[in-house]
């Protein structure tokens, strides 16, 4: 056994990288004449089948947040982190009934597109701002630091180097296709992730067994570590000390408070996240897709949280450290540096494997990027640009705009990515930081699809003065021991959410005397019909649910 790749890992891994690219690019090139437009670069022509919208949502979801960040958090506080994955199934869910329909219907490319439908242009530039900076200095960057600090630790690699290769790699393929090469790299992408992520799990519990396989291991990591898996965490721990951890996952109002914020606002109007299924061949073709991925986000958390909590009853296990020799104290975890958990597992694998393992992590990290980029230039190129630069502009043109915009993008990424060194859980940086911005966005959206009567100019005062509401939450329990139980960001962002919500509501029955706003949305039964498949799979998944939390409560 040994820390280092062999040849057969680096075989397997130069595969890996020569059939996404090729792939990515053999889709991306221009059919015999015709010229790539709008459609085409932005939405995939719409034609996008259900089995690829929901590897290709999983593949974007998925990245170093989870496989990293995720696993480190496993690391950390155990299965509770888990709930960020099963309650996204639900989520799913609900934008499919609820959102979807609404949004295919108008014929999309954008959700800030939307905003301008429904409320005006001024909003949705205010929106769209908002998510510029998000992705490219939150997203993007975040992915590209756990991505080079993954590949650092694995290989040994300059953190700047693995960051410069991971943005490489990411534009190859991205920035000359569009959707289209992002999408369909993303199902072999998903093969990838799954079975890689498989492999570094069984590997795990196996360790922890002494090769006594899986189930063994399994039990044995629940003996050693019972309290790493519970879903719902107490604000004390059983000596009476305050639980720390708490904080980040405080109890039930995870499951019935803010992390709805979070879930909501991220699958639903997330335009990296959205844009697949807009791209869909029919409303009904993108609700199966989006019901294939509600299943494989049950299955996530055993490919990145157990590995987290088998790390942490290796590193705790004298018997087991010493059965690892040398190669066991290289980068060796501990709970001030739980983000090594999951790299620090992959010495572990046998040549081969451990460039397939590889492979997964890198397809989870650049399959995210490429979303992140394409879904950044689509906003910028369709509600900046073309409104304010170049009203005509032909499809040659905007096309090219949106390379140069992810091209411009992906080099501010890679300059700010090294300095978010020394964080130690990314997974909760992401989102604690996001949370700033979410709660406005997501009671304009709610709002704006569901109550007619919200206004144009009390959903841009809502969104506006939702970053002040939400930063005077984060200070004042800092600053007034009265506002002590405010502490957890959760909390933060679902009271942010329900105050812009309040903003909105009384300002628009100010402005309208509560008459129904011009643009608001006709809704009827009809529009929300959905298929037998859809509505029996649904029933399936909750149920899977109910059990998984049980279980584990």
């Amino acid at each position: 056994m040994t820390g280092g790749f062999d040849m057969w890992d680096y075989v397997v891994f130069i595969a890996y990288a020569i059939l996404i690219l090729g792939v990515g690019l053999w889709v991306s090139r221009d059919k015999k004449g015709h010229q790539k437009n709008a459609e085409d670069y932005f939405l995939a022509s719409k034609s996008l089948p259900w089995w690829a919208i929901g590897a290709s949502l999983i593949a974007a979801n998925i990245s170093a947040e989870q496989f990293i960040g995720m696993s480190g958090s496993g690391f950390a506080l155990g299965l509770a982190i888990a709930s960020y994955e099963w309650m996204a199934a639900l989520t799913l869910i609900i934008v499919g009934k609820y959102f979807l329909p609404i949004f295919i219907e108008k014929g999309l490319y954008t959700i800030p597109e939307f905003v301008e439908k429904r409320f005006s242009t001024n909003l949705k530039t205010i929106l769209a701002v908002f998510w510029l900076g998000l992705y490219v200095f939150v997203n993007l960057t975040s992915v590209l630091y756990l991505g080079g600090l993954a590949i650092e630790t694995i290989m040994g690699v300059d953190m700047m180097y693995a960051i410069i290769g991971l943005a490489l790699f990411a534009a190859a393929y991205s920035l000359y296709g569009g959707l289209s090469a992002v999408a369909w790299t993303d199902v072999i992408q998903v093969i990838f992730l799954v079975l890689g992520g498989l492999v570094t799990t069984y590997l795990a519990l196996n360790t922890v067994s002494g090769g006594e396989g899986v189930m063994a291991g399994f039990h044995k990591v629940w003996d050693a570590a019972p309290e790493k898996f519970h879903m719902v965490l107490e604000e004390f721990n059983s000596d009476g000390s305050a639980n720390s951890n708490y904080l980040d996952l405080p109890g039930i109002w995870v499951l019935v408070g803010g992390l709805w914020v979070a879930n909501l606002y991220y699958w639903g109007f997330n335009q990296y996240i959205i844009q697949r299924t807009l791209a869909a061949k029919s409303l009904k073709e993108s609700q199966k897709g989006i019901l294939l991925a509600a299943f494989l986000k049950l299955l996530i958390p055993l490919i990145v949280v157990v590995p987290g909590i088998a790390a942490y009853v290796m590193v705790n296990d004298p018997e087991i450290m010493a059965s690892l020799g040398e190669v066991g104290q290289l980068n060796k975890p501990s709970l001030d540096q739980a983000d090594k958990a999951y790299p620090w597992l992959l010495q572990f694998l046998p040549t081969g494997l451990k460039g397939v393992a590889f492979a997964a992590l890198a397809a989870a990290i650049v399959s995210s990027l490429a979303s992140m980029l394409n879904s950044t230039s689509t906003i910028f190129t369709m509600d900046i640009y073309k409104q304010y630069f170049d009203k005509n502009a032909g499809d040659k043109k905007t096309v090219n705009v949106g390379r140069i915009t992810a091209a411009v993008a992906l080099v501010i990424a890679v300059l700010v990515a090294p300095l978010l060194d020394g964080l130690d859980q990314a997974f909760q940086y992401i989102q604690e930081y996001t949370g700033l911005v979410s709660p406005g966005i997501l009671a304009v959206f709610l709002l704006g699809l569901f109550w007619k009567k919200t206004t144009n100019k009390a959903a841009i005062w809502g969104a506006i003065l939702s970053i002040p509401v939400a930063l005077t939450l984060k200070i004042l329990p800092k600053q007034m021991e009265a506002f002590d139980w405010l502490a957890p960001w959760m909390h933060q962002m679902g009271i942010a959410t329900l105050l812009s919500m309040a903003i909105i509501m009384i300002l628009s029955n100010a402005e309208a005397k509560g008459v129904d706003d011009s643009k608001g949305i006709p809704l009827s039964k009809e529009l929300f019909k959905t298929t037998p498949l859809f509505n029996i799979g649904s029933f399936v998944v909750m149920v899977i649910l109910a059990v998984l939390y049980a279980i584990f409560w």
